[in-house]
């Protein structure tokens, strides 16, 4: 493997001294592009473009080639682990994923198989490996997965949902069926990880999109335990240096003291969390990943400008910050306005990094 040409976003998540903040952006290879568009057109549908490697690379690299970042993140979906579990993911127009086959009642948990990494999901494998080679060594790359409770809420729902009828209905009522759900999520995204660390994968992130639905127990129960599992279970080691592991709970801005101890390196930020408060309250324990709200990216370069510069001051000085949104960019942001904060980032961070 070739040697990191721009190791920023690996110091940064260890704590480490660096030159500027570094800066990557969920959803970065997204539908914002004009040339991710087109690659999107020419594989036809999304499930095609995520199980093709070579096309997954060339939407990973398109950001990169744009723009300054200091990592790529894997494209790929949060819903592979269940689609490979046998629920048949599919895409309705205007509605998101939906799945034919939903997990509701113990037959259906029981009968739920452990993918094989390098079996029905070799496709993400095969795209981690080639997307390593593509890069040779520019930045790091990020691996990710969806936690246990975000992929549950989707298994158990058959898609998305606003209200989580079905999904905290079976948590409610019936918690030990959620939670041997759960438990089999837990084994299945801890293998999934190691693989794609396996495969090349730098960084990992965990994203909890929905753990911030839940009341502080249930939270604690029945999201931070199993992502706690997965994390203990990770390889934290791989040619030659640590592998940070990120964790990410949307809505989890009260939580982060007890998501601190999990062992993680970092903690994701949504944009209703104040950065400094939470590095007062996380202290040295883990890196801080975060926050910009993406709305913010509508605004003038000049308005991207103040806000970037306000999110640096309140982290303050030293190393344990990487610059992201709160969630991922929206699809209609004009790409210039990207740049703009990507440009912010690094040039504004600098006196913070004396």
């Amino acid at each position: 493997m070739s040697e990191l040409q721009n190791d920023r976003l690996l110091r940064a998540l260890l704590r480490e001294p660096v030159d500027v903040t570094p800066v990557w952006m969920m959803r970065q290879a997204g539908r914002y592009l004009p040339e991710y568009r087109a690659t999107r057109e020419k594989a036809g549908d999304f499930m095609t473009l995520c199980k093709t490697p070579e096309l997954a690379c060339e939407v990973t690299l398109q950001p990169l080639d744009r723009f300054p970042l200091d990592a790529a993140i894997l494209f790929s979906d949060i819903l592979t682990v269940p689609d490979a579990m046998g629920l048949g993911l599919y895409f309705e127009e205007g509605e998101g994923p939906r799945f034919r086959h939903p997990v509701r009642d113990r037959a259906a948990v029981d009968a739920l198989p452990v993918p094989d990494p390098e079996g029905e999901l070799r496709y993400v494998m095969d795209a981690v490996r080639t997307i390593r080679r593509e890069l040779a060594g520019r930045v790091p790359l990020i691996g990710f997965s969806g936690s246990p409770w975000t992929l549950a809420t989707y298994m158990v729902e058959g898609g998305g949902t606003k209200n989580f009828a079905l999904s905290k209905g079976m948590m409610f009522d019936r918690p030990e069926l959620m939670h041997a759900l759960l438990e089999k999520l837990a084994q299945a995204v801890t293998l999934y990880l190691n693989a794609q660390i396996a495969a090349g994968a730098q960084a990992v992130m965990i994203f909890d999109t929905w753990g911030g639905t839940l009341t502080p127990d249930d939270y604690r129960e029945f999201s931070l335990a199993y992502m706690q599992r997965i994390v203990e279970g990770l390889t934290r080691e791989a040619e030659g240096r640590r592998v940070p592991v990120i964790l990410f709970t949307k809505g989890g801005g009260q939580w982060l003291e007890a998501m601190a101890e999990t062992g993680c390196d970092a903690l994701g930020l949504d944009w209703t969390t104040d950065i400094g408060e939470a590095r007062q309250r996380v202290g040295d324990r883990v890196a801080l990943q975060g926050n910009l709200d993406p709305c913010v990216l509508y605004a003038s370069p000049e308005s991207i400008r103040r806000s970037v510069a306000k999110i640096l001051e309140r982290y303050g000085e030293g190393s344990g910050h990487v610059f992201n949104l709160g969630h991922g960019i929206h699809p209609t942001i004009d790409p210039e306005h990207a740049a703009a904060m990507i440009e912010a980032v690094h040039e504004l961070s600098q006196p913070y990094h004396p």
